[in-house]
């Protein structure tokens, strides 16, 4: 499978050090998921007519983290605007399609939920705009994955940590596991961590502190089948 990854952020610049797939980077390549042509990015044109993909699957590590923006169109046009394209893309031309989501989809789920549990995100636009491209991926994609992550920079060591819980991990973490579930050919929805932990396990030198009313608290997930594909290499 030749792969592509879209977005030269923390998480897809991990992936391609990881990895070295090719990567389209938004500033260097110009390219701009609001309005850019996807088939002028992702077909070959020196190939002859009718012009075929140049990749087996498709990375999207594009989005608006602003996580509490109220700027509710930039959200819905880079979170799920965006994804409709390249789900029609994708099917066009038999590309599968992977796809970043974040486990504040279940901010107000009770207990680590699994993923055939029904999501129920903050109000926060940016969750609400991830899990509706959840949704629309799990309806109207012909071959997808869709991972629920958190990340955070690789030496994660901000003045102040929040005091919440959660599965997520530093980058160098999470990219090989995104990694896996890609070369192993998972498909449907994983969620994706390295088990239980507070924000502050992640930072050695930080000062916890209680978060904002409007933040979750605690964000973990039931990664028993992750944790299950791992087990069957």
């Amino acid at each position: 499978m030749k792969s592509v990854i879209l977005g030269d952020g923390i998480l897809g610049s991990e992936l391609w050090s990881q990895t070295k797939w090719d990567i389209i980077s938004r500033k260097a390549d110009n390219f701009h998921a609001e309005k850019s042509d996807l088939e002028e990015f992702l077909l070959d044109h020196s190939a002859s007519s009718p012009l075929r993909p140049k990749y087996d699957v498709i990375v999207n590590c594009i989005a608006n983290t602003a996580s509490y923006s109220s700027d509710h169109d930039q959200h819905m046009a880079i979170n799920f605007t965006f994804v409709q394209k390249l789900v029609a893309f994708c099917n066009q031309h038999n590309v599968k399609l992977i796809h970043i989501s974040t486990e504040f989809v279940y901010a107000n789920n009770p207990s680590p939920p699994r993923e055939t549990d029904q999501p129920l995100p903050d109000n926060s636009h940016y969750a609400k705009s991830k899990l509706l491209a959840d949704y629309y991926l799990s309806f109207f994609s012909n071959d997808y994955l869709i991972c629920r992550l958190l990340h955070k920079e690789n030496g994660f060591s901000p003045e102040n940590v929040w005091d919440c819980q959660t599965s997520g991990d530093q980058v160098k973490n999470i990219a090989p596991l995104i990694i896996h579930l890609i070369k192993t050919n998972q498909t449907g929805i994983f969620n994706v961590g390295t088990g239980d932990k507070t924000l502050s396990d992640l930072s050695e030198h930080s000062k916890v502190i209680a978060p904002p009313e409007h933040v979750p608290k605690d964000t973990r997930m039931n990664l028993e089948k992750l944790q299950k594909t791992r087990k069957q290499i």
